[in-house]
């Protein structure tokens, strides 16, 4: 692989170095320490190209279809949310602004463009919100559940809440018919926490067409089962650079408590480490979903520092992984708090691509651009 100085990429990228990290640090372009001079880094030569093509607009139909799988156009229609000049729609109406009000169960019914729906009380079998429970239930209804090919919506639509109390069941294990974010905050037992868990499920529970959501419509596009098309969003969302990102949050704030919020930001971008806590591709202005959350509580020193450094060296406002790792501190909340609330909140959001997938009638199903071994074409003699 060849390497680029940084002043070779930001030539052939036409750039400020701050755009240049933060292309490192949403993973666009890959980066290494320099093995002459460690407190300088080196940067794929490749990746650099392929970002200066794509803005100057110099590319074949194959580059475009590979684009537009990464952060690029639209590759499918949906009439259930979208991010449009920096702001967040849920069926036409701003999420920030629903979630001031909204719950997570007045959301599905949005977004399912259903009638009310109520998630119905769990049977309290763990003491604790548990991911593992939520993976073994969808798992058992998988082997049980019909396959969505003929049923009518109507149908699904009773399946799918069905679904979601089956999730949150393992995720708010609560026998009362209190609305999810209470049941949460009880689990926890941190009741002051409710109306933050709130905001931040409503905030979480679509994001257009995210890996996760991709993942659960491929899945339902070939007629499984709404439960198996769930598993596959659920399965998607516990990676690093998706749902699993406040883990890098939380190793950058004790970073910052030992070194300080500065060197640890400087560090990371020495090293061509990520910077999970910063930016968003479709937020060039900040990430709404993080405004919104964070505007109900103060951040704590270290987290108020990072945020700060990040803005200054990179260029970029913190994201809603950020948010929930900060919400996470404020609280007191388990530390795996941020991926159980985003796992609950985008149940919701993956059973309405589902069922807007099976309602469209089509498989997904790409083509692969072939850069394998040569083919022979023909037999020798």
């Amino acid at each position: 692989m060849s390497w680029l100085t940084a002043e070779q990429a930001l030539e052939k990228l036409g750039t400020k170095p701050q755009t240049l990290y933060a292309n490192v640090s949403r993973g666009r372009v890959r980066a290494k320490p320099d093995a002459t001079d460690p407190r300088r880094s080196l940067y794929s030569a490749a990746d650099v190209t392929r970002l200066a093509e794509r803005h100057a607009g110099r590319r074949k139909t194959e580059t475009v279809a590979a684009d537009t799988i990464q952060w690029g156009d639209p590759v499918l229609p949906s009439a259930i949310s979208t991010i449009l000049d920096g702001r967040l729609y849920y069926r036409g109406h701003d999420a920030a602004a629903w979630a001031e009000h909204a719950t997570l169960e007045e959301t599905a019914t949005l977004l399912w463009n259903s009638g009310q729906i109520a998630a119905a009380p769990g049977e309290a079998l763990e003491a604790a919100p548990s991911l593992e429970r939520a993976f073994v239930l969808l798992a058992q209804r998988v082997t049980h559940d019909l396959p969505t090919l003929g049923r009518s919506p109507k149908v699904l639509k009773a399946e799918a809440q069905s679904i979601l109390s089956s999730v949150s069941g393992a995720l708010a294990p609560d026998t009362s018919a209190l609305p999810l974010h209470l049941r949460l905050a009880m689990s926890w037992r941190r009741p002051e926490a409710a109306d933050c868990i709130r905001r931040a499920l409503v905030l979480l529970a679509d994001h257009e067409l995210n890996a996760s959501t991709f993942a659960t419509r491929v899945t339902a596009s070939s007629g499984a089962t709404l439960s198996a098309a769930v598993l596959s969003g659920l399965s998607t969302l516990t990676g690093p650079l998706h749902g699993g990102s406040w883990q890098g949050v939380a190793s950058l704030v004790e970073d910052v408590n030992a070194l300080g919020a500065s060197a640890t930001v400087r560090q990371a971008l020495t090293q061509g480490r990520s910077l999970p806590a910063f930016g968003h591709p479709l937020y060039p202005d900040g990430d709404i979903r993080a405004k919104a959350l964070m505007s109900q509580f103060s951040l704590p020193p270290s987290y108020a520092e990072l945020a700060r450094a990040g803005q200054e060296i990179i260029g970029e406002s913190v994201n809603i992984d950020f948010a929930l790792t900060a919400m996470t501190a404020v609280f007191d909340l388990p530390a795996n708090a941020p991926l159980v609330i985003f796992a609950l909140a985008r149940t919701v959001g993956w059973l309405a691509h589902a069922m807007e997938q099976v309602e469209s009638g089509h498989l997904i199903r790409p083509r692969a651009r072939y850069t394998g071994p040569s083919i022979e074409t023909s037999l020798k003699a």
